[in-house]
């Protein structure tokens, strides 16, 4: 897996979804109630940004047909039978860091 640090992000105050750029990968940092998560950017329903939805209940809402997928494990909301990619983060004293396992990474049984 490799570590990426992830730039420009300035204030990580209450609630928030931001879309930062990880590696050649756009994700989704989104806190809330006080902890970070690293999720696909994009909603495999619609191809919605989901940098542009809401965050309810540790769920991201797209902002197209307000799919919801869970933050922690991307699994999709009742009978949607889908899900979103979702990427370990590391807050360090020099900044937010979220890892990215390659194909090989996952093959081998690695997240």
């Amino acid at each position: 897996m490799k570590w990426y640090k992830v730039l420009g992000l300035v204030c990580m105050e209450g609630i928030f979804i931001k879309k930062v750029k990880v590696g050649s990968k756009s994700i989704c940092l989104v806190n809330f109630e006080s902890k970070l998560y690293a999720v696909s950017a994009k909603c495999p329903h619609a191809g919605a940004d989901l940098s542009e939805g809401l965050c309810v209940r540790q769920l991201i809402v797209c902002p197209y047909h307000r799919y919801t997928y869970n933050l922690e494990t991307g699994k999709g909301g009742e009978g949607q039978n889908d899900f979103i990619e979702t990427y370990p983060v590391e807050v360090k004293e020099d900044g937010v860091y979220v890892g990215v396992a390659s194909i090989w990474d996952k093959l081998r049984g690695f997240k």
